[in-house]
């Protein structure tokens, strides 16, 4: 059984209880994430996931999606993904990507995790995509957990996050064309449950130290590094969070300080 394909039904679930009762004026309104609103958020993530189920089912129907949006002509990724849903907003659409994140886990939970799927970018392993889906829903969440002034209750089911931000250390400066100033910093972060998470690296004297939820909140870009109350020690762990981008695609600043807050 993949765990983290439980994670994710239950991300995906508490994002649902969020959205559950929604007036339908709210799904228009804009959050604070390049103006993107309800409908766009769902939207993405709906087709996201489609996009993750239709690799693990196999190479070809995905690679046939992949240019069909590529080949769409629309100006926007996000115009893409609202064409290829038909225009649906709302609270159909919430539903729809509901009841497809239940369909979908069901399928990855039994899925070997080391099988290799295609992706947009670079191969993966059934394990990285499903934990790529949880990042996204969780990461995309903040947006309207803070547009409605809602303080997320997380659970440990985070630490599949903070994992993928240590993994993709490397990848954050590659996908600038840079090199890490050094080796990546020893991290230990604090669970919401309280527990301890280590990842430790004798190579290093640089140190990442505070809260996991705020940890991924950096790695995911969903708040600035002056934001939180991290601690921070050296230079290249100082580097690292000024950049760091656990997420595919081109190299995306992270937001201005100040800019990122839950809305009261």
């Amino acid at each position: 059984m993949l765990d983290q394909a439980l994670d994710f039904r239950d991300e995906s679930d508490a994002l649902f209880t969020l959205l559950d009762t929604l007036d339908d004026s709210d799904w228009g309104r804009e959050t604070q994430f390049k103006r993107w609103t309800p409908n766009d958020i769902i939207a993405h993530l709906h087709m996201g996931n489609y996009a993750a189920d239709l690799s693990l089912k196999g190479g070809d129907e995905f690679v046939a999606f992949a240019r069909g949006l590529a080949q769409s002509g629309a100006a926007r990724h996000l115009d893409a993904t609202h064409a290829w849903l038909g225009g649906i907003t709302g609270r159909d659409l919430l539903l729809r990507w509901r009841d497809f994140s239940h369909e979908m886990a069901d399928r990855f939970v039994v899925a070997e995790p080391k099988q290799r799927v295609k992706w947009f970018g670079p191969d993966m392993s059934v394990l990285s995509s499903i934990s790529a889906r949880l990042m996204e829903t969780w990461a995309h969440g903040q947006a309207l957990y803070d547009l409605f002034g809602e303080t997320r209750v997380d659970t440990d089911r985070i630490k599949n996050i903070a994992i993928i931000g240590i993994n993709t250390f490397g990848w954050t400066f590659a996908n600038r064309g840079m090199k890490p100033p050094g080796p990546r910093p020893n991290v230990r972060l604090t669970a919401p449950s309280g527990s301890l998470w280590q990842w430790p690296n004798g190579d290093s004297d640089n140190l990442i130290e505070g809260a996991g939820v705020e940890f991924c909140q950096v790695v995911a870009q969903t708040r600035n590094i002056a934001d939180t109350s991290l601690k921070v020690a050296g230079e290249t762990a100082t580097t690292w969070m000024a950049i760091a981008q656990c997420f595919a695609g081109p190299p995306e600043n992270p937001p201005a300080p100040g800019t990122r807050f839950r809305q009261l």
